[in-house]
């Protein structure tokens, strides 16, 4: 009996048909990809930011809380994080970097 059931899902799932092309330009036309171009280097306490413009930079510890907030308004930035030494997580957009201020 089991063998009849399997048999007979599968036979339907062999004569579904597939979506057509209007229907998966629907949804294309619908969904948008992100794709990340920002970069982030630290060297020391100092961040270089590239691809930012417009953006946030925010500075979590890794408690969670947020210890810095910093608007990029050019497209390449340094800055300089007067933090204590520790580890600590960067957030530009959808860009999330851990990092470790020595």
């Amino acid at each position: 009996m089991k063998k009849y059931y399997l048999l007979l899902l599968f036979a339907t799932t062999l004569t579904t048909t597939p979506l057509c092309a209007t229907e998966l330009d629907e949804f294309d036309s619908v969904t948008e990809i992100e794709i990340s171009s920002v970069t982030i280097t630290v060297n020391g306490s100092q961040v270089h930011i590239t691809g930012a413009e417009g953006q946030t930079l925010e500075v979590y510890n890794v408690a969670g809380v947020r210890v810095a907030n910093v608007k990029i308004d050019s497209d390449e930035k340094t800055l300089n994080l007067n933090l204590a030494k520790g580890c600590y997580i960067l957030k530009i957009g959808k860009a999330v970097r851990k990092v470790s201020i020595r």
